[in-house]
Order: C-alpha cells, then structure tokens, then sequence
C-alpha cells in the first residue's frame, strides 16, 4: 500500500523560492489535478484511472459520448455534484494573493482544472485549458452556457435547438480551445518565473508550457508532493502539499 510522503521545504529552498520571485517582473503559473486534490476533488488519474469499474477512456473521449452519452453524462453529473461540496483550498487563495501582488497584466494562472477553484478563491487571469465543469456546450448549434450548482437531466438538451448537450470540457483525444492555448503560450514565453504547481507536467500540449518558459530563460519553481518527470529540469523543486507551501512563499514575500 502506499501511504503519502510528508515533505516540506527546507528553510534555504523556500528562501531561494522567495528570491527567485521577487526578481520576476512575469509570472505564468501551470495548476493541475493536485492543487484541486487538497480541497477534495478526485484525482481520476491517480486513483488507478476507473470508475464504477469504467476505464477513464470510456467516459472522458468524444467516441465514449458517440458510443453511450448516458453513461458519460451520469460521471460529469457526479463530478457536477462532487463540485458543491468542495472549496478552494489556502493554494488556491495563495495565487490570488500574487496575482494581486503582480496584477493580472503581469501574471497568468494556466490550469488544466475544470473545477473553478481558482475563479472561486479570486483569481483573475485564469486561463482553462482544459474548459470548465459547469459549462456546457450544444453538439450542433453555438450554444455554450455556464450551469453551475444545477442538477441536469440524464440527456440535457439544448434549450435553443433542442440537441444534445455536453459538458464544455476538452476529452482526450480532442484540441485545446485555440485562443486559450495561444495565450497561454505567450504567457508563458513573455514571463522570468514559471511555477509548476500540483502537476507532473506529463500530459500535453499543457506540459510544453514548462518548456516554452525554460526556452524563454524563464526560472522555474515546481511545487509538488513528490519528484515528477520535470523535477531534475527545474530551477528548483519544493516537495510537499501546495496548500502550505504556496502560502509560506506570500508570507515571505511580505
């Protein structure tokens, strides 16, 4: 069985931490499905990639929506209702706190969450590249709408042109929406320090933002509870849970 690590900083890796940021004029940030775990939201990945005894790829690919809507539409209206319960976690207030510190026109938060933490703990500049949870979009006409707290039907229609909806979320094997891609892109090559937060940066195109930023000669901070395959090509790497590390870092910063 494996149990979780503990970690924490040391006190000269959160000082050099400090340093790095205070130098940055730029900062885009990377969140994944980590960040979201400390305030309760499943990992679906990490928890061995099933559900109800479903593989992820029968429940999260445009062909599962094709083959069964109902039963992809019965795991997001799960997800949906996992959502109401849950709050931002001290992480997620931690990087509205240097968003306000850097302003939104010098700090970018990319993240490939679909919950709306980030928005929720007051975050500005949120870019979703992977969409949002609680929108959904119409198969066939341009309808896209933001449904939060709302129980759905099993087959939601569209109130427009009455077809099917979907969740406004990228499955795999599906693009990222173009215009959020680009602009996360160029945050990431516009800015000096780039932090890896809750993520191991192995899923992409979102991992090639780690390399844009390293391309660029931007410094990188990884936050996460253990080494990922990023960790030996960062600037440095701080092991533990981003709901205490993140916020020590705005402490320090003053």
């Amino acid at each position: 069985m494996h149990h979780p690590v503990e970690h924490f900083p040391t006190q000269e890796e959160l000082e050099k931490a400090v340093q790095i940021l205070r130098g940055a004029k730029r900062i885009a940030v990377l969140t994944g499905a980590g960040v979201s775990a400390e305030s309760g939201v499943p990992t679906f990945r990490g928890a061995g990639g099933l559900w109800e005894g479903h593989s992820i790829l029968e429940v999260a690919t445009p062909e599962a929506f094709e083959d069964n809507p109902a039963l992809v539409w019965r795991f997001y209206n799960a997800r949906r209702a996992n959502l109401r319960t849950v709050k931002p976690n001290p992480g997620h207030y931690a990087l509205a706190a240097l968003e306000e510190r850097w302003t939104s026109t010098h700090f970018t938060l990319c993240t490939q969450n679909i919950d709306g933490l980030h928005r929720a703990a007051g975050s500005r500049q949120v870019l979703e590249l992977h969409g949002r949870l609680t929108r959904v979009r119409c198969t066939v006409c341009t309808l896209i709408e933001d449904r939060p707290g709302e129980t759905l039907d099993e087959l939601p229609r569209c109130p427009q042109c009455g077809e099917l909806l979907r969740p406004d979320i990228v499955w795999f094997h599906e693009m990222l929406p173009a215009d959020v891609w680009l602009q996360a892109a160029l945050a990431a090559e516009e800015c000096d320090c780039f932090l890896v937060v809750g993520t191991s940066a192995v899923v992409y195109p979102a991992a090639s933002l780690v390399d844009l930023a390293r391309t660029v000669g931007a410094r990188v901070i990884e936050i996460n509870l253990d080494q990922t395959e990023v960790s030996h090509l960062v600037t440095l790497a701080l092991h533990g849970k981003s709901g205490e590390i993140l916020p020590e870092l705005v402490k320090r910063l003053g």
